[in-house]
């Protein structure tokens, strides 16, 4: 496996997902979006198996900042330009991916890298 967790080091979500690899001594590298951007390729890669308004976090302070709600915008360019915007965490193994806390997928990828 070669998994990359982006998240912040105040989600909770991002926490129990890096908990829960660590428990399973599962490898991964930590990406903390509060002091680096995702890369153009690393989010087409992400996008293979999530949908980029999925990606989106409705919810986050920057989404009010900017008032996203209410204005036209290209959501690729501005996940890229504001990072804080992505919703966390974003768990990816290779071409594989998802968004938030999901132990049964997660699950079933250590068993698939193991046979």
């Amino acid at each position: 496996m070669n998994l990359q967790i982006f998240g912040t080091k105040k989600c909770k979500d991002t926490k129990k997902a890096q908990l829960f690899f660590q428990e399973r001594r599962v490898n991964f590298q930590f990406i903390n979006l509060q002091e680096k951007e995702m890369s153009k390729g690393e989010l087409r890669s992400i996008l293979g198996s999530v949908s980029l308004d999925d990606l989106v976090d409705t919810e986050s302070k920057v989404y009010e900042d900017k008032n996203l709600k209410y204005m036209l915008y290209d959501k690729e360019e501005a996940l890229l330009e504001n990072p804080l915007l992505f919703k966390t965490p974003i768990v990816r193994d290779g071409k594989r991916a998802t968004i938030g806390f999901v132990p049964d997928v997660w699950k079933q990828w250590i068993l698939e890298s193991k046979k």
